[in-house]
């Protein structure tokens, strides 16, 4: 092979090389012109930026780059569907320092990386709001104290200073909590009996349900209902479902616990009568923070992160989660686990067999 052969063939596999990667990369010439895209690039130049198209905007940066000799960068929107947000980043190619011999430029879909940019802020936003407003009470709080002599309002103060402590007490332990099941799967090498979760989700609850005057009704639960995963998230996540389904019943309400065997797997639902969800709303439960109801939620004490939790308990254990609800009559939450390779099947409930 001549040695211009092998100069053609290695150029060659280099421009194999660019198609496969995932950026698109763009060289233009000194006068502008497009002289290699490789197929992302190509896939990109095609897609439109409001009334124009993504070449448009290539073509735009690279004349500037060439005008001033200065690297410039520049991020789009495409509104799709999907929407998707393009960063374009372009310098000049001037060899051994001398003049403009053309134009570098590589397109990046950045999407991901803005998607995750927002979540982080709206996180910060959201934690700072929730640990701000019962900080500030507790100043205001111990301030009204000092110098106070009467015993009865030394008592209130001191009991609403209680409570807002405690307030940021329950911030911080469920975020400590949802960064933990965030972290990683769940141990996938533990049987976990199924009756032995919903009971220690009832011992868990019990003392908010005495304070409500409500009624946590367990149906029977055969006791060779199992499955495999983290037996402290399972608790944690069927828990915090009674704990709402207590929260947003009203006084002497009734919250419904059961497991059983369906379709290979296990399905653990927890249903209350309580004021139910919007239909406008149900999509958005599982978010952090989020509340449907801000000012019933702070009164119940609430932190929004107890049904983001759930999710993340369930996306863990490969499951999946279910929600039927209707405002003024309740809702229910069905929890449903696969049955992993080598446990034996549960045993069918008696409307399945």
């Amino acid at each position: 092979m001549t040695a211009q052969e092998q100069a053609r063939a290695s150029a060659d596999r280099l421009l194999q090389a660019l198609d496969l990667v995932p950026q698109g990369i763009v060289f233009a010439d000194a006068s502008g012109a497009l002289a290699f895209t490789n197929r992302a690039a190509a896939t990109y130049i095609e897609a439109r930026h409001g009334d124009a198209l993504v070449g448009s905007a290539i073509d735009e940066l690279v004349a500037q780059v060439i005008a001033s000799d200065e690297p410039a960068s520049r991020t789009l929107e495409l509104f799709g569907p999907p929407r998707r947000a393009l960063q374009l980043r372009a310098v000049p190619l001037a060899p051994d320092g001398g003049a403009t011999a053309g134009v570098y430029l590589v397109v990046e879909d950045v999407s991901e990386r803005q998607r995750l940019e927002a979540v982080r802020r709206d996180f910060v936003a959201n934690i700072s709001h929730e640990l701000k407003t019962p900080v500030g009470a507790l100043s205001v709080l111990a301030e009204t104290l000092v110098g106070e002599t009467d015993p009865a309002t030394i008592r209130r103060l001191a009991d609403r200073m209680q409570s807002e402590s405690g307030r940021v007490a329950q911030t911080i332990d469920e975020l400590l909590e949802l960064s933990r099941i965030e972290s990683g799967d769940a141990d996938d090498g533990e049987q976990v009996r199924l009756h032995e979760v919903l009971a220690e989700a009832v011992d868990r609850t019990r003392h908010a349900a005495e304070q409500r005057d409500a009624k946590i009704e367990v149906h029977p639960v055969e006791p060779d209902l199992v499955m495999v995963g983290d037996r402290r998230q399972l608790v944690t996540a069927v828990s915090n479902l009674v704990h709402n389904g207590i929260k947003f019943s009203d006084p002497g309400g009734t919250v419904g616990l059961s497991a059983r065997a369906a379709g290979g797997g296990v399905e653990i639902e927890v249903a209350d009568r309580g004021i139910g969800i919007p239909a406008s709303a149900v999509d958005r439960i599982f978010e952090r923070f989020y509340r449907v109801d801000q000012a019933r939620s702070r009164n119940t004490g609430g932190t929004g992160l107890g049904l983001a939790i759930v999710n993340h308990v369930v996306q863990n254990h490969h499951g999946t989660i279910s929600v039927t609800s209707h405002e003024g009559e309740g809702s229910t939450f069905v929890l449903r686990f696969p049955r992993p390779a080598g446990v034996e099947p549960p045993v069918a409930s008696p409307q399945e067999q």
